[in-house]
């Protein structure tokens, strides 16, 4: 007998070329995306640097969605941003940064451990596309000042992409001009199969080199503010801070948590292991807490950097550790000469990036469209959500969204469908009479899990026993009734005292384990009868033989009621 095969857990993996070479691209684009990002949120730019080395490697490490890089990302830097500026700390305060980042990395601890990550559960697929194609369109949004040399004023994320096309006569042309020409570079590279998986650094290093060769006229690396040629440094979080930053951490916390969930949902794991959001934010949870001693800003699932290493040619989580090594490496090593790279360069990779990832969801979006009108719905509102709201606000907004599609097709799912015998023992299915016949038993199968939504439709299928004779009713209830709601058996519990009062048998098949016992705690199981409800059993069809049985007996039993009445 052949055992079942357990689900694959990813493992470290032996390093490859393909995983040194992607960390070297990853961890030399983090230099001038991590600054940039940690400027853009009113910080320091060195932060950025720093958190990609420690949260990187810690987060790589321990991730079950293998391929994740973790480290700051444009979403987190700006939540923090409105994080400190709420708990009225200073921006250049490493002691509160310090602390905010520990204290983001206790709280997605918490949630990783308290398998809270299973709320993701609930995100459909088209509310799932709908927001990692919103996240997509938000990279190619903030790199449109890098890569045309307009800067956008719409606050909203399409609203920047339409801004900055409607207004192509304030393009730089140096700018338009690099970084055109570094998405140029990326696809010759890949139109030869060798290079592939190289093409990002190819397009990173020779167009930079190309850019400072001629000279051009456009904002570097450096212009943001020095590269650093040192370690990150050793911080200690102010304890002081800590009541200011309890609700923030939280709100911070959340953000990492819907982005990672993102990622785990568009890149799959190579080795086919299945993704766990709980442990992928528990990963984050350590990552964040070491780095906070390490200068690091808050770190989660980075969709851009992810897609810099799997474009790379990443195959394990070793990727992701050696981009924090090379970063830390680079910086230590060259840290300055990485200054002059053009943010066009930049912006250039991240429009293909960006790009990307949007076509990688076109099979996805395709079949959301095709499956319902309520799915589409779904996906648009989501993909809209992400790009005008906060992303913690988007991704719980997109949870409600399909909670509430499960309960509609749920309470379409429950029905009843009646069963008649054949001669040859099988049986035959068809709609319930709207009538319980006379002089006969008649028995009716439940489909469904018990959901409160469908009992208005349940109570419209339930054949009318009022006016009926010598007649009995068996519900079978095998393979159902999963998650039974208190409407669903008040509704039982109802229907049961009005066949009485009617004189007309009830007999209640197959029930679950979990069914009886509900039913004997409310007492509905004495108003029932306890012979007249019988168990499931392994047999597939003999509580609906025996429940029949049982229906004839209480015909029997109602005929000699009557007999002695009259």
């Amino acid at each position: 007998m052949t055992r079942p095969t357990k689900p694959a857990k990813p493992g470290m993996g032996k390093p490859s070329f393909k995983d040194v070479s992607s960390g070297f691209v990853t961890g030399l684009f983090s230099i001038p995306e991590g600054m940039a990002y940690a400027s853009i949120g009113g910080f320091a730019a060195p932060l950025g640097l720093w958190s990609g080395v420690v949260p990187t490697i810690l987060g790589s490490m321990f991730a079950r969605t293998v391929l994740m890089i973790t480290t700051l990302t444009s979403a987190i830097a700006f939540t923090s941003h409105s994080v400190l500026e709420s708990a009225g700390l200073e921006f250049d305060d490493v002691g509160a940064i310090a602390t905010m980042t520990v204290m983001v990395g206790i709280v997605m601890l918490v949630m990783g451990l308290l398998r809270l990550g299973s709320v993701m559960a609930f995100v459909s697929t088209a509310v799932m596309t709908g927001f990692t194609t919103g996240i997509a369109v938000q990279i190619l949004a903030g790199v449109m000042d890098d890569a045309t040399g307009y800067a956008p004023e719409s606050s909203n994320t399409v609203g920047e992409i339409v801004e900055t096309i409607l207004h192509i006569g304030q393009w730089d042309p140096a700018a338009i001009s690099v970084s055109l020409g570094t998405v140029a570079i990326w696809f010759i590279a890949r139109m030869f199969r060798g290079l592939r998986k190289l093409a990002t650094l190819i397009a990173l290093i020779l167009a930079t080199v190309i850019a400072v060769v001629s000279a051009v006229d456009v904002e570097l690396v450096q212009d943001i503010a020095p590269v650093p040629s040192s370690l990150p440094p050793i911080t200690l979080p102010d304890v002081s801070a800590i009541p200011h930053l309890v609700t923030g951490a939280a709100a911070i916390a959340l953000v990492a948590l819907a982005q990672a969930a993102g990622i785990s949902a568009s890149v799959p794991n190579p080795d086919g292991s299945k993704p766990d959001a709980s442990r992928d934010f528990s990963a984050q949870g350590v990552a964040n807490i070491a780095g906070g001693f390490f200068g690091a800003l808050p770190a989660g699932g980075s969709l851009s950097r992810t897609g810099v290493a799997t474009s790379a040619g990443a195959t394990t989580r070793w990727a992701g550790i050696f981009a924090g090594i090379w970063l830390a490496l680079i910086v230590l090593a060259v840290g300055p000469w990485a200054g002059n790279i053009p943010m066009a360069v930049i912006g250039g990779l991240m429009l293909v990036i960006g790009a990307e990832l949007v076509i990688g969801r076109k099979s996805d979006i395709r079949l959301v469209w095709g499956t319902s009108t309520a799915s589409a719905a779904a996906m648009v509102i989501t993909f809209v959500a992400t790009t005008m709201l906060p992303l913690q606000q988007a991704i719980f907004l997109g949870a409600i969204i399909s909670i509430v599609l499960t309960s509609v097709q749920s309470a379409k799912v429950g029905r009843l469908r009646m069963l008649t015998p054949r001669e040859d023992g099988d049986w035959l299915t068809s709609d319930p009479p709207a009538v319980l016949p006379s002089g006969r038993s008649t028995v009716v199968h439940y489909y469904g899990v018990g959901f409160f939504a469908e009992v208005n439709r349940l109570e419209q299928e339930w054949p009318d026993t009022h006016g009926a004779t010598d007649a009995a009713l068996v519900v079978s209830m095998r393979g159902s009734l999963n998650i039974p709601s208190a409407t669903f058996l008040k509704m039982l519990d109802r229907k049961a005292e009005q066949m009485r009062a009617d004189g007309v048998g009830l007999v209640i098949s197959g029930v679950p384990i979990k069914l009886h016992d509900m039913l004997e705690r409310s007492g509905a199981l004495e108003r029932i009868g306890p012979e007249n409800v019988i168990p499931e059993s392994d047999a597939l069809l003999e509580s609906v033989t025996l429940g029949l049985a049982r229906a004839e007996v209480l015909r029997a039993h109602q005929a000699g009621r009557d007999t002695t009445e009259s």
